[in-house]
């Protein structure tokens, strides 16, 4: 039922006179929006409106609909109702700041699930930015202000290429309550506890230093309350910068290969040869291949010059690491010029004032656990 109808329905119940006005309703009239020919309080001259198209024009205040009853019996029944539907999925009742489940609101584990485990979205940091080794996320916590509990956070963390079997690899997973808070976890990830917008949500992050360069990263986060239920997994998929390149050296490297392959190449030469392309990395080598074919195309180009010097096995071994270049960074690789920044990404390390022993998260609320500042520290992100 429309709003404006519903309005209409009561002023025929002679339910909004003058002397009588329901508590937390007022009805105003303004040019924006259009009221029909049976309100009384929108009647002016010249400005009735045949065909009524109804907006909402303000809100004034927000009250509870149990509000506008009068009967207490029936009040108290409706706000029950009304808690029920909203924080217990109806099949409950609010006791306090917990639902009291109903007997058919019971897993097949035997444990109650009335009250629903809101899903954590994780998200890229709006304020740090991605680098080839450095990338942090976050999530606001999703403790409801009643019903379950959550006790702990799930953040699973891999490397996704074409070389792993993303079913048998699961990656690396860590607890946010007692990996993270609690300093235990490796020096390679910092979390923190913040705050957003509203003071009463807090916002979780966590930083990743220790990255591949140009890797393919899955992140997987998920709730645990305190009876152990799980929620809906929040996924973020990202690659990591290009690494960092030092375009005079590639370009020296390339002279270097040149001079050794030019006239008569000895066994020393093809060795030295060999050993200098495959010491440097995946995405040196493909800019030492640009330089080359840049400078000395016109006596053969890179690849054909290395099996001709090398051989075929050799050169293989080196041309197949130019595959563990992405598309993108090996786009940039061929570009004119390279420009590399070094940013520093200040971040917070917290750890929790309480030692818990292991298995017992499940007993405790995250979000009572005290948490410390521990250290203040940076890190060096190459872009």
């Amino acid at each position: 039922m429309p709003f404006i109808t519903y309005l209409s329905g009561l002023l025929t119940a002679q339910m909004l006179s003058d002397d009588q006005l329901i508590s937390g309703v007022e009805i105003r009239c303004e040019e924006k929006g259009r009221c029909p020919s049976t309100c009384h309080l929108c009647r002016r001259p010249g400005k009735e409106q045949l065909s009524p198209t109804p907006v909402l024009l303000e809100i004034n205040r927000v009250v509870p609909l149990y509000t506008l009853i009068q009967d207490n019996g029936t009040k108290e029944a409706f706000k029950s109702a009304l808690m029920s539907s909203y924080w217990c999925s109806g099949k409950g009742d609010v006791i306090d700041d917990w639902c009291r489940c109903d007997l058919s609101a019971f897993d097949a584990s035997g444990l109650p699930n009335c009250s629903p485990l809101p899903q954590p979205v994780l998200r890229l940091s709006p304020t740090v930015e991605p680098s080839s080794t450095v990338v942090s996320l976050e999530w606001a916590d999703v403790q409801p202000a009643i019903g379950t509990k959550v006790s702990d956070y799930i953040l699973q963390h891999k490397k996704v290429d074409e070389y792993t079997d993303t079913d048998l690899y699961t990656g690396e997973f860590l607890s946010f309550a007692d990996d993270l808070l609690s300093g235990l976890g490796t020096s390679c990830v910092a979390a923190g506890r913040s705050h957003g917008e509203v003071p009463e949500v807090s916002i979780y992050s966590v930083i990743f230093k220790c990255l591949e360069p140009d890797g393919l990263y899955k992140f997987t986060l998920y709730a645990v309350d305190t009876r152990g239920r799980h929620s809906e997994l929040s996924t973020v998929t990202l690659r990591t910068a290009c690494p960092l390149v030092d375009d005079n050296k590639a370009e020296e490297i390339a002279d270097k290969i040149y001079n050794l392959y030019n006239g008569y190449t000895s066994g020393k030469e093809q060795q030295t040869a060999y050993n200098t392309l495959m010491e440097v990395s995946a995405s040196m080598l493909f800019r030492v291949q640009h330089h080359y074919n840049s400078h000395y195309e016109k006596f053969g180009d890179f690849v054909w010059r290395s099996e001709d010097e090398l051989g075929p096995r050799k050169a293989h071994l080196i041309l197949r690491r130019l595959e563990r270049v992405s598309s993108h960074c090996s786009s940039l690789l061929r570009s004119a010029y390279i420009q590399s920044r070094v940013d520093t990404v200040p971040y917070l390390f917290c750890r929790s004032e309480e030692v818990r022993p292991a298995g017992m998260v499940w007993y405790s609320i995250l979000k009572d656990t005290k948490i410390t500042l521990y250290i203040i520290a940076t890190c060096q992100a190459l872009f």
